[in-house]
């Protein structure tokens, strides 16, 4: 079975660029990649209580609604002294969808009398693949990594500012897209997902 074409269940475009590049650099060629917001298909709700299946409704419903192999993600940031929130709820840990910066300021907050040796963290990430045909799967990835006490870097998006990866110095917001993209938790779910793929 070959895909030479997806659709990411995504309108986030700096993620759609990322998972794309990821996508195209696991399956070692050029794929043909669309969004969801490139296809104007429907919002999904999120209604999942954990990251697989976050990720798996989003992949049903883009490739029931568009014909194409779908691929979704949903991941978050799961802090070790919060007993792993944000989570799932990390876009909208502030209380408004997709606003990192508000996201950003209330994290801190929370962990402002935390010591640095306490402020473990990791990124997370669940990737569903689902065909028209309804062959499914999913695959995770881990990043792990710890919190900074204030704000770095210009790259990235969500909490990539206040990441700073396990054996780096710089968060995640600090280092080239494509330094994060080759040890990323998207990265490592995408391989996993690209390898089940090629195995198809």
């Amino acid at each position: 079975m070959r895909f030479d074409g997806f659709v990411l269940a995504t309108r986030n475009e700096k993620k759609r660029v990322e998972l794309e590049a990821i996508l195209a650099s696991a399956l070692g060629r050029p794929v043909s990649v669309r969004s969801a917001a490139d296809l104007d298909l429907p919002e999904v709700v999120e209604d999942g209580i954990s990251f697989a299946e976050n990720a798996l409704l989003k992949a049903r419903s883009a490739a029931r609604e568009s014909g194409l192999p779908a691929i979704a993600d949903d991941s978050g940031l799961s802090v070790d002294v919060l007993g792993g929130a944000p989570g799932i709820f990390s876009a909208r840990w502030s209380g408004v969808h997709g606003d990192d910066e508000a996201n950003n300021r209330l994290l801190l907050a929370q962990l402002s009398d935390v010591k640095d040796e306490h402020r473990g963290a990791a990124f997370v990430c669940a990737a569903a693949f689902v065909a028209p045909d309804g062959t499914e799967f999913v695959e995770e990835g881990r990043f792990e990594g710890t919190l900074a006490r204030e704000p770095r870097g210009t790259h990235g998006f969500g909490y990539d500012p206040l990441f700073v990866p396990a054996g780096e110095t710089r968060s995640a917001a600090e280092l080239t897209p494509e330094e994060k993209n080759a040890r990323s938790h998207r990265f490592l779910a995408l391989t996993a997902l690209a390898a089940r793929l090629r195995s198809l």
